[in-house]
């Protein structure tokens, strides 16, 4: 799962007033889009890589988005090549490109994996040139190295943590800017400390506020299910509504909002960033809910494709 196709939006539950959001309810701001990407990584890929245009719409539903909207936004990623229709038993449904799936797998690693470069594991330099004449291919390779989360030491050298050397290579090579690039490893030798310069090679203060606003939004929801004991209905939880659906509507919009922030921020060493730094809080935040809501939100989520796919959505 990755952020490399369109992500969600991160805005969040400001008003401090109203107090946490209860678990599986309140506004969705995320677009069908991003909702869409997501639930095909969690959970497409071990049915086969299909589902039924009726069951994204079901499960969807859960999120507050409308039918004609995730029609709409099914149609798109088919357009840009990540989905495929194809009938199941006579079902209409879209199945995961080859190109989606090598995106989706890329994407686990580096959103599960909670991977935070050490100081000592040296930089990553992306150096290139690309001739006025394919100004097109300099766009495409910009984009590519500030989506992996490079900063920019100068025009043509990008800098990015050395873990990211396979990532990166992988990726170029996808897309065919290969040729454009040469990569080089090491450690930064001179002149200020590199405390001083990150500030100067990743826009920091927009970092905070991307991170800032996953936590105004999802903080208040992992405080709600640790005081109720979990997802209510669950083994230990609190008594009520069955709580798979909220658990399962909750962790998708987490995930969508999480998953492209590991590429805005690609794991820079603790040891360069600012004490106070929010990041941490951050991530703390996302593997809490997942922890709680990973395991009934699958729960949920089969029972709902093992059923009729013809089933009217809601």
């Amino acid at each position: 799962m990755t952020g490399e196709v369109p992500g969600g939006g991160a805005g969040g539950a400001r008003d401090a007033a109203s107090g946490p959001r209860p678990a599986g309810r309140g506004p969705r701001d995320q677009r069908p889009r991003a909702l869409i990407v997501t639930l095909y990584g969690l959970y497409a890929r071990e049915a086969g890589g299909w589902l039924s245009v009726s069951s994204v719409i079901r499960l969807l539903a859960h999120c507050q988005a409308d039918g004609p909207a995730v029609r709409s936004a099914i149609f798109r990623l088919k357009r840009r090549g990540l989905l495929e229709p194809a009938r199941v038993d006579g079902v209409a449904g879209y199945g995961l490109s080859v190109e989606a799936r090598a995106i989706l797998d890329e994407g686990d690693r580096r959103i599960f994996a909670r991977r935070r470069a050490a100081a000592g594991d040296g930089w990553l330099l992306a150096v290139f040139s690309v001739p006025e004449s394919e100004r097109d291919q300099r766009h495409r390779l910009r984009s590519r190295l500030a989506w992996l989360g490079f900063g920019t030491v100068s025009a043509g050298v990008w800098i990015a943590p050395g873990h990211l050397l396979g990532e990166t290579r992988d990726v170029l090579r996808r897309h065919g800017l290969d040729r454009y690039v040469e990569l080089f490893r090491g450690g930064h030798a001179a002149f200020a400390p590199t405390a001083e310069r990150v500030p100067q090679w990743w826009d920091l203060p927009r970092l905070r506020g991307l991170y800032a606003d996953f936590l105004d939004r999802y903080g208040p929801v992992l405080a709600a299910y640790r005081r109720a004991g979990g997802p209510a209905g669950e083994p230990g939880g609190a008594a009520g509504e069955p709580g798979e659906a909220a658990a399962f509507a909750d962790y998708l919009a987490a995930l969508t909002d999480w998953r492209r922030l590991p590429y805005a921020e690609p794991g820079l060493p603790a040891e360069v960033l600012p004490a106070d730094w929010n990041g941490f809080r951050a991530a703390d935040t996302f593997f809490g809910l997942r922890d709680l809501l990973a395991g009934p939100a699958h729960r949920f989520a089969a029972g709902a494709l093992a059923g009729r796919p013809d089933q009217p959505a809601r």
